[in-house]
């Protein structure tokens, strides 16, 4: 590791420089001291690779023409209504 330092000038937005404000009090440490972490920090952060772009695959759900898929669940109520409509009638009928 070498032991050269590097004197440079920095313009920092200014949510930066407040956080690195609150950093400094709150660690009553110096500028330099809070930079030079967060730099360390930062700069240890491996990049992340790219990932492989998601893939939908589609088949086929064998519907027939004219079956609304968007309305399967209505269907699905429906029958359960009629199931339970049809077990109360068997009760009413034993009475």
């Amino acid at each position: 590791m070498n032991d050269v330092s590097m004197r440079t000038t920095l313009t920092l937005d200014p949510d930066v420089a407040q956080t690195l404000k609150a950093r400094m009090a709150s660690q009553n440490a110096t500028l330099k001291k809070v930079i030079n972490e967060a730099l360390r920090k930062g700069l240890s952060i491996e990049p992340q690779k790219p990932k492989k772009p998601f893939q939908v695959r589609s088949f086929s759900l064998g519907f027939r023409p004219g079956i609304d898929i968007q309305k399967l669940n209505q269907l699905a109520d429906d029958l359960e209504t009629n199931a339970i409509a049809a077990k109360l009638s068997r009760a009413r009928k034993r009475r």
